[in-house]
């Protein structure tokens, strides 16, 4: 009996994620008359592939206020290149958006699982974290390094895309860029700041801001 008081709870919980879901898109359709998706209704043309973290946490709206059409999002865990090659490959190569930017965030489970133990994992997963690179391995990161090791990775992927995408870079038809969304206000910028921590293999902040500013 017990059981299946379980699952009747269970299904209700489903059945109201699914209810929700549909009521917001309900709300997306009705608020979206059908000439807002004339621009992007047969091709696309995003101005952006975003490398991001499958994390809950980390969301399009956090980045672009109207993504569709705008944003090619690609989204594994660890916001990682190797594991999606081929999806970012298409971004840059066939859709030729002259941005490539990688985010990862502030207490990222990908990372923390990475730098410890990661054995007992299925096989699929451990085939993930394995290209994660990281110079500190502990079972219990502080918080310090826990950012560190966030940081790096983004300059690691940054770093990868510049050797996959030379060619590019060197014809100035594609930027690269890393940034850390930050839900904690652990780097200090306001809780939700999406932080550029990279540009081009750059890492120094005061080059970095005086990028930006140019850009503005």
């Amino acid at each position: 009996m017990h059981h299946h008081e379980n699952t009747t709870s269970d299904f209700d919980q489903l059945r109201g994620i699914i209810k929700n879901l549909i009521q917001d898109n309900d709300e997306f359709v009705n608020s979206h008359p059908p000439e807002y998706f004339d621009p992007f209704e047969l091709q696309q043309h995003p101005r952006a592939t975003v490398v991001t973290c499958a994390d809950a946490r980390v969301h399009t709206q956090a980045l672009d206020k109207t993504p569709d059409g705008d944003l090619f999002m690609i989204r594994n865990i660890g916001n990682q290149i190797a594991t999606a090659e081929g999806s970012v490959e298409y971004g840059v190569r066939h859709l030729h958006t002259p941005l490539l930017i990688v985010v990862g965030h502030v207490a990222c489970g990908a990372i923390k699982a990475a730098a410890g133990n990661y054995s007992s994992e299925s096989d699929a997963i451990k085939h993930e974290l394995n290209s994660i690179q990281l110079a500190v391995k502990s079972d219990e990161l502080t918080t310090e390094d826990w950012l560190r090791g966030v940081i790096a990775n983004v300059n690691n992927q940054v770093n990868y895309a510049l050797i996959k995408f030379a060619d590019e870079v060197k014809e100035q038809t594609l930027t690269v860029v890393g940034a850390v969304y930050d839900f904690q206000n652990v780097l200090g910028q306001g809780q939700g700041r999406l932080v550029i921590v990279n540009i081009n293999g750059n890492v120094n902040t005061k080059h970095i801001a005086a990028s930006l500013l140019a850009l503005r």
